[in-house]
Formats: C-alpha cells, sequence, structure tokens
C-alpha cells in the first residue's frame, strides 16, 4: 500500500506543535469558565421556557421572572460583599448586610410563590425550584472567574 508521504497531492509539512495558551496563575480553567456558562444559560433557559409554557396567569409569570431577575442580582451583589470583605476590601455594613437580607428575600418569595401555587403541580414547583438554584449558583460562580481572571492578569 503507498505510504501518504508518496503522494504528491498532500503536502507534507511537520506537524507544529500548537502554541500552549499559559494561564496565569489563579485564573480559572477555560473548561471551568464554559461549565459555569453552560450552567447559567441551561438554568436560565429552562426556567424560561417554563415560564413561558406555564398555564398561569401574565401577573403569576411577571412575579415569577422578577423574583429570578431579583434573584440574580443579590447573589452576584452578596458574592461580591463577602468577597471584598474576605479581601480586606472596605464594605459598609449596611451594604454586606443588605446583600444578606435580598438573598434571603429572593429565596423565601420563590419558595413562599410555589408552596402557594394552586395551578401548579409539585413536579413543576421543584422543576423551578432547581433551575432557579441552578441559575443562582451559575452567576455567583461566572462572577468570581471574572474577578479571579481579572486578578491574575493584574498581577502581571
Amino acid at each position: 500500500m503507498a505510504d501518504l508521504n508518496d503522494n504528491p497531492f498532500v503536502q507534507n509539512e511537520e506537524k507544529k506543535p500548537k502554541p500552549k495558551v499559559e494561564r496565569k496563575e489563579g485564573e480559572p480553567t477555560a473548561a471551568f469558565k464554559g461549565a459555569s456558562w453552560a450552567a447559567l444559560i441551561i438554568g436560565l433557559g429552562a426556567y424560561l421556557i417554563g415560564l413561558f409554557n406555564a398555564g398561569m396567569e401574565l401577573n403569576e409569570k411577571g412575579y415569577y421572572f422578577a423574583v429570578l431577575i431579583f434573584g440574580l442580582y443579590s447573589a452576584v451583589s452578596l458574592q461580591k460583599a463577602v468577597r471584598d470583605k474576605e479581601e480586606d476590601i472596605p464594605v459598609s455594613g449596611i451594604y454586606y448586610g443588605l446583600s444578606w437580607v435580598a438573598m434571603i428575600i429572593a429565596i423565601a418569595l420563590v419558595g413562599i410563590g410555589l408552596y402557594n401555587a394552586g395551578s401548579i403541580i409539585l413536579s413543576e414547583k421543584g422543576f423551578y425550584a432547581m433551575a432557579f438554584v441552578l441559575s443562582l449558583f451559575s452567576a455567583i460562580t461566572i462572577q468570581k472567574n471574572i474577578r479571579d481572571t481579572h486578578q491574575a492578569r493584574d498581577r502581571d
């Protein structure tokens, strides 16, 4: 059988190694960043598709959407406040406390809303709760990844 090197139509280039992209110390890996974004997209997508297809009144859909947005904002804000405090960056006590209160209220609003939702079956309630939690967790992780990346690059 003829060797590929004998074929005049195939260019015989030496395989050059791909340049390795150096990751800075403390910077999250590309796989972890990608997994975080995928989790956010899946969580938000599932929650929003569930809301779009739900057989509830428009004001109920608006309530669950507003609670999701409030929860995402409070989760990122809390992550920032906690991390700033851990890194000895000044954080006012009122901002730190409000971040915790906002997070607790967002979770409570979803829980109370789902508990009292008579038009939603139990499996749908679990679906909304898990999509909500996945979205909050991934938003925290993405914010952490962004901050870690900036810190790692600023060191050099």
